[in-house]
């Protein structure tokens, strides 16, 4: 059975990453790029009287990778260490922030609610990234590379 052209890959283009899972990785590059920059800018730009220097850190944090999103629309596979550090830090935030507040039963109300719905979506980006290809490019690089 023939795949259709977007899901089938494609060994030339992309190092045989299906082109569904780049365009998805265009598409959170996008959203990064879009609402988290943006945001965090607009906080950084803003911004009035002294930092807490803890809070500051966050915020340089959050302005800084959805910048380097932009770089992820051109090389979606060159960045996927952005995108392995995005589902990296939001799926320690669920294990150490909101899931004790869930257990504990604080969690609805209290000011990392709403921080938690969204970071409840790591698992689409996830789903986005191609594995197989972080395993053979970052995990076991062979020992001879040409890039």
């Amino acid at each position: 059975m023939r795949l259709p052209r977007f899901l089938a890959r494609h060994p030339e283009r992309h190092h045989g990453v299906r082109p569904i899972q780049v365009f998805a990785l265009r598409a959170f590059y996008f959203l990064m790029a879009a609402f988290v920059a943006t945001e965090a800018w607009g906080v950084l730009l803003t911004h009035q009287g002294p930092w807490d220097h803890v809070r500051a850190v966050a915020w340089c944090v959050w302005a800084t990778y959805p910048t380097l999103a932009v770089l992820g629309l051109l090389h979606p596979l060159r960045m996927l260490p952005l995108m392995l550090f995005t589902i990296g830090y939001k799926s320690l935030w669920l294990a150490v922030v909101a899931w004790p507040l869930w257990r504990a039963g604080t969690l609805a109300g209290s000011p990392a609610e709403e921080m938690a719905k969204v970071f409840l979506m790591t698992p689409l980006l996830a789903a986005a990234v191609p594995w197989g290809y972080v395993l053979r490019h970052y995990v076991r690089p062979s020992r001879v590379r040409v890039d």
